[in-house]
This record gives C-alpha cells, structure tokens and sequence, in this order.
C-alpha cells in the first residue's frame, strides 16, 4: 500500500526515531539505567502500534484483494507468519 507523507504513520515513526536517537543520548551521557530502559519500552510501544495500524491496512488492502482474486492462501499465510513472530 502506498502512503503519502503526510501519513500517520510516517509521523508516529518519526517519533520512534527520535525515541531512539533519544535513548543513544542517554546511553553516551550515563543515564540511570531504569530511566533508558522506560525510554526503550516506550520506543517498543510506539512501534508496536504501529507494526499494528501497517498489518491491518494490509489485511484490509491486500489480503482482501488477494482473497477476492484467488483465494488468497499466499497473503493469509504471509500474515499467519508475521502473526508468529509476534507471539
């Protein structure tokens, strides 16, 4: 599917990148520890989500189309494996 850049999602994942370049920060000053393991969870959140919001536009753009196309074994078992690696 493809985005535009004013996108959501492209946002959120700017902010993940600056959560990131954050955390470095962090490391390089000696942070307290807890403190950069808060940012890296909140880091994992953000992409979470929206490894979330990217699996479901797919599911509704991709997989749909394939399914209506020609049964879609291929898309539903690409998105079964991803579904693995979450768990």
């Amino acid at each position: 599917m493809h985005r535009e850049k004013n996108d959501p999602i492209f946002r959120k994942l700017k902010i993940a990148r600056g959560q990131v370049d954050g955390i470095i920060r962090m490391l390089e000053e000696d942070r307290y520890c807890i403190d950069v393991s808060g940012q890296i969870m909140a880091a994992i959140s953000l992409l979470k989500k929206v490894n979330a919001e990217i699996l479901h536009d797919h599911m509704k753009g991709c997989v749909r189309k394939a399914i209506l196309e020609d049964g879609g074994e291929e898309s539903l078992e690409e998105v079964f494996e991803i579904m693995q690696k979450l768990i």
